[in-house]
């Protein structure tokens, strides 16, 4: 049985078990998956992460990101940190380059 979704501002919230979960808006997944691709050359610390991010993100929330990137293929999450692993295939590359943006 799928758990019952509430819609509450623009925070999508779960109930388990008398726990709340607050999924990150796009924006937020966008920011801290573009601050590890320009980071993309060392691991990093989940703490250090969170310290250099643009903007301040709640720990629950950047856990719920890191998760979604790693099941997604897009970072390795081991003991020496994170890092972001994924390269865009070259033909995707070379459909966007040739289409008009609109």
């Amino acid at each position: 049985m799928m758990p019952k979704l509430e819609f509450n501002r623009n925070e999508m919230i779960e109930k388990r078990k008398d726990k709340v979960l607050r999924y990150p808006n796009l924006n937020t997944v966008l920011m801290v998956e573009d601050f590890l691709k320009e980071h993309r050359d060392m691991p990093m610390r989940l703490s250090e992460l969170k310290k250099r991010l643009p903007k301040q993100v709640m720990h629950q929330t950047i856990k719920i990101i890191l998760e979604y990137l790693w099941k997604s293929g897009k970072i390795i999450y081991g003991p020496k940190g994170i890092q972001w692993i994924y390269s865009e295939p070259e033909h995707l590359r070379k459909m966007m380059e040739d289409s008009l943006e609109v």
